[in-house]
């Protein structure tokens, strides 16, 4: 891996948008930061701005009109100019140390997706809903099964690959179904995805979490339809 873009797409997150933009840039693991405003109503992207302005490897992008993530990455493949990307979620949910390991391995095997798991290994994790904790199981398993690959945690933010495989993808998910389109393409690229395990502090629903339990039936569905019909 010879460089790094970290990719973070956000909507009204201002009450963590500082601190986590601010995690990544301590963690000393982005060559290039790109943050995506993905059509926010509250004061997230000023706040973005004025830490930006201070820092000559980090930008920002103004999407007039909320989507999702999935249409905030997409969004983004453009002005990526580095080997390698990685996906950081705006929340506090995600530590971007964890990142270093996913480096650490991607330096090894550059052509692979690094996944950062949320079930691997026995590093400390925070899981409020067990609806989610096992729905996530749940689908992780039906992933593995129909694309006959074993992946402990499709829903997970922490992705990292390579820019040549992020760039020329031909995004279809507007919002978090994104997840599962990444994986099950970058298995049509190259079937080789290394899993790392990670932290996890999750957050609330009224502090902001922004998946429903909808989006869980999307994975699924979306699971068989990039097997069998893109």
């Amino acid at each position: 891996m010879k460089n790094l873009t970290v990719i973070i797409p956000f909507y009204n997150e201002e009450k963590f948008i500082e601190e986590s933009l601010l995690r990544v840039i301590e963690s000393n693991i982005a060559d290039e930061i790109l943050l995506v405003d993905d059509g926010s109503t509250d004061n997230s992207f000023n706040i973005v701005k004025d830490i930006i302005d201070l820092i000559s490897f980090a930008n920002v992008i103004k999407i007039n009109k909320n989507f999702g993530k999935g249409n905030a990455l997409n969004f983004a493949k453009k002005y990526i100019n580095t080997s390698h990307v990685v996906i950081h979620d705006a929340d506090l949910e995600y530590n971007p140390r964890d990142i270093l390991k996913m480096v650490e391995i991607s330096k090894i095997s550059p052509n692979s997706l690094i996944l950062g798991s949320r079930f691997k290994g026995n590093l400390t994790r925070k899981n409020l809903y067990k609806r989610t904790y096992y729905a996530n199981k749940l689908m992780s398993s039906l992933f593995s099964f129909i694309h006959n690959f074993k992946i402990s945690d499709i829903a997970t933010c922490y992705k990292l690959m390579p820019s040549k495989f992020f760039k020329n993808l031909n995004v279809n998910e507007k919002g978090f179904s994104i997840e599962v389109e990444i994986l099950a393409k970058f298995l049509k690229y190259n079937k080789s995805i290394l899993e790392v395990p990670i932290s996890y502090q999750g957050r609330s629903y009224e502090e902001g979490k922004k998946i429903k339990s909808i989006d869980g039936i999307w994975y699924i569905l979306k699971t068989f339809k990039y097997k069998f019909l893109d």
